[in-house]
């Protein structure tokens, strides 16, 4: 197929199928609302509505179902790049739709309707709908990611020279079968090695146009700018003329690349990080209360969990204390006592050997501290540090000041993680990033918690970590 017939696939063809299959599916969802809220057991937990019949509802049901759909054409959902972005489109799915809930809402106790609108009926269609496209949405995907349709939504990459950054991103993509992006083949720079090997040579520099044309390419990624100005300069021409997108993997700017802004300095424009969302006032202020109500609800419900498992620590380890402090590193770089249940023997610190993580089968675990460590319980008492402000109940992981000082020294710009208080859970937990794994993706995944904080997103981490919290074998 030739690139215009897949972009017209990506782009046109199956947006306007989704966009089609969500009118049916939202339709079906508030119709579905109203026949629960007044035909079946449900509707006499509301207040009765004078004449409710079906067809004096249906204009609210149009009415509705065209606000929800232009919430989601608003947020992007119909965008072909979306496509293969499952848990983006799913998230924006839910925050369209709570805001379609608390509009219709607002409405019905301004405007007056008649029918009324049953706010009951608004609610149980809400939440019908919202599983209804749920499930018509995971359907679509996997019919997206089927092997004969897959690469033909997929946009095809080739890589402009090489470097660790070009490979690091060729492991990632990889590793994700169905990423949106699929790299097809490396151009090799004026002046440069042969092409790395790993990937599928396309050609020289010098052949970039026909190589454009050739491959169908969508998308040029420039790993190394180490050009002269005039062939730079006709390599994006030549992306222009082609109607393809060109992008650069940052050298200068190896970190929060989405808080790059064009200022201007005098007269000069410059390129540099203004702001980061989780460093605004407001955005502090609202995770701060998120923190300290989750941190009072956490310490009160898992108070029964605590006594249960100090009975039982003190009954096969006696001789030691239930809590365990140990020095963690905060933000901005400050030092603090991290609060846990013991897990090990009293004398384990002695005998540590200063790993990054404990190993599975360490000899100093205790029976019950083995448990706790499988399931996150010995984590409750971080409740506390929450509490008194040392830590968030969503951030990067707190680490010892001797594994910052070696993991700083090995792992490029792992420092900037401390620019934010530490989580109990985080982006790269519940990713199950923890432990002996690789130490460079828990940092790069911190990294971009950071760049791209909202309060939406530590929401999500929060649900994702009660989905994941027995810890990885």
């Amino acid at each position: 197929m030739r690139r215009t017939d897949a972009n017209s696939l990506r782009e046109t063809t199956l947006p306007a199928l989704l966009l089609v299959g969500d009118t049916l599916v939202v339709l079906g969802g508030l119709t579905a609302g109203y026949w629960l809220r007044y035909r079946t057991p449900l509707g006499s937990l509301g207040i009765d509505v004078p004449d409710a019949r079906f067809a004096h509802y249906l204009p609210l049901i149009l009415l509705g179902a065209v606000f929800l759909l232009g919430a989601f054409s608003h947020l992007g959902l119909y965008d072909g790049r979306l496509l293969l972005r499952k848990q983006q489109s799913l998230s924006t799915l839910v925050r369209a739709t709570g805001f379609w809930l608390a509009a219709y809402l607002a409405f019905s106790l301004v405007i007056k309707f008649d029918p009324p609108i049953s706010r009951l009926f608004v609610v149980l269609a809400a939440a019908v709908t919202l599983g209804a496209l749920w499930i018509w949405r995971e359907l679509f995907y996997r019919l997206l990611t089927r092997p004969a349709l897959l690469p033909l939504v997929q946009r095809r990459v080739a890589l402009l020279g090489w470097n660790d950054e070009a490979q690091r991103l060729v492991t990632e993509l990889q590793a994700r079968p169905a990423h949106p992006y699929r790299i097809v083949g490396e151009i090799a720079l004026p002046g440069a090695s042969p092409p790395s090997g790993l990937l599928n040579p396309l050609g020289r520099f010098t052949e970039l146009e026909t190589i454009l044309a050739r491959e169908h390419i969508d998308v040029v990624i420039a790993a190394n700018l180490d050009l002269p100005r005039a062939d730079l300069q006709r390599a994006t021409e030549l992306c222009e003329r082609a109607y393809v997108e060109w992008k650069v993997i940052p050298t200068a700017f190896q970190i929060f690349v989405s808080g790059l802004t064009l200022q201007s300095i005098g007269s000069i424009p410059v390129l540099g990080v203004e702001d980061l969302a989780i460093n605004r006032l407001l955005s502090r202020a609202l995770k701060r209360l998120v923190d300290l109500a989750g941190a009072a609800i956490g310490l009160v419900a898992s108070a029964p969990v605590l006594a249960v498992l100090a009975v039982l620590l003190k009954r096969e380890s006696p001789g030691g204390p239930v809590f365990f402090g140990q020095q963690r590193i905060g933000a901005n770089h400050r030092p603090f006592t991290l609060y846990k249940l013991r897990s090990m023997v009293p004398d384990a610190a002695a005998r540590d050997a200063e790993h990054q993580s404990t190993r599975v089968g360490d000899p100093r675990l205790l029976r019950i501290g083995a448990f706790m460590r499988r399931w996150n319980l010995d984590e409750l008492p971080q409740y506390w540090n929450v509490l008194r402000g040392h830590m968030s109940l969503v951030g990067p992981r707190p680490e010892r000041p001797v594994h910052v000082e070696q993991l700083s020294a090995i792992i490029p710009h792992y420092l900037p993680r401390h620019l934010v208080k530490p989580g109990m859970t985080g982006w790269a937990q519940v990713h199950g990033l923890r432990g002996e794994s690789d130490l460079q993706l828990p940092a790069q995944y911190d990294i971009y918690y950071i760049e791209n904080w909202s309060l939406w997103l530590d929401l999500q981490i929060m649900f994702l970590t009660f989905l994941r919290w027995r810890a990885p074998a």
